[in-house]
């Protein structure tokens, strides 16, 4: 009885910590390469199964309405199981029908009028995640990386995405043609807090020019040192008297 009533505490405690539907950031992007055609990402809020997440890197219009086409559009399913917060995924090979994948979940091509190019580029190419009712139609904009210059005709846009650099977007160094955040992945109170961390061009290893298809990119997950809410001692202080309480009456009877 004192178990269960004790688990019971610590569930109170914890409630209120499951994560609402995917919002700008909650997916940030930890890689980039254009020689191997693939990058990773971690997630910063859990996700739930069979979440849908879409891919492009044809360029978001000036006017933010609406993609350019002659590129790809993927998509990636997460699997049955919800993705708990700080999993890194690895997406790779997204240039063959074949051999694409996910870590995590299935990665598949969209079938989208004018998708040709499905490679990415070291030079003026930006890379979106987001959410949508279909692959050309974004609800939430996840994240995005750019080896380009966000804002011009050729490389992308970041209009009406509710993205800028170092929140939720990645500029890269003109001709990169591998990337990789390099900073902290532990000592966080919560993985809200890696956010500007990761947007943060200063943590992240820009190898510039090369041939890097070979490297694979650190998927090592990232962890927190909560500390807990005034709210949340308060719950598990209840369930510690109420566990108290049980005890004295079982020794009265």
């Amino acid at each position: 009885m004192h178990k269960k009533l004790l688990a019971l505490a610590l569930v109170a405690a914890s409630a209120g910590s499951a994560n609402a539907a995917l919002s700008q950031g909650d997916l940030a992007f930890t890689s980039f390469n254009a020689d191997e055609d693939g990058w990773a990402m971690v997630a910063l809020s859990s996700i739930a199964a069979n979440t849908k997440v879409y891919f492009s890197d044809n360029e978001w219009n000036s006017t933010g309405t609406a993609f350019n086409t002659g590129e790809s559009f993927s998509s990636w399913v997460t699997g049955g199981a919800a993705i708990g917060a700080g999993t890194v995924i690895r997406f790779s090979k997204i240039d063959s029908s074949t051999l694409l994948a996910a870590s995590v979940g299935t990665l598949a091509r969209e079938t989208v009028t004018g998708s040709a190019n499905w490679g990415l580029s070291a030079t003026l190419d930006t890379l979106y995640a987001y959410l949508g009712t279909t692959a050309t139609a974004p609800t939430t904009f996840l994240a995005a990386i750019s080896s380009g210059t966000f804002g011009t005709a050729t490389d992308g846009s970041l209009t009406n995405t509710g993205l800028s650099v170092g929140n939720g977007a990645i500029q890269l160094k003109p001709s990169s043609d591998y990337a990789e955040y390099s900073g902290a992945r532990t000592g966080q109170a919560d993985f809200a807090a890696y956010k500007p961390l990761v947007g943060t061009i200063a943590n992240w290893n820009d190898l510039g020019d090369g041939s890097f298809a070979a490297n694979v990119p650190n998927t090592t997950a990232f962890t927190i040192s909560p500390i807990p809410e005034p709210g949340t001692y308060a719950m598990l202080l209840a369930g510690l008297g109420l566990i108290g309480t049980m005890i004295r009456r079982s020794r009265s009877v």
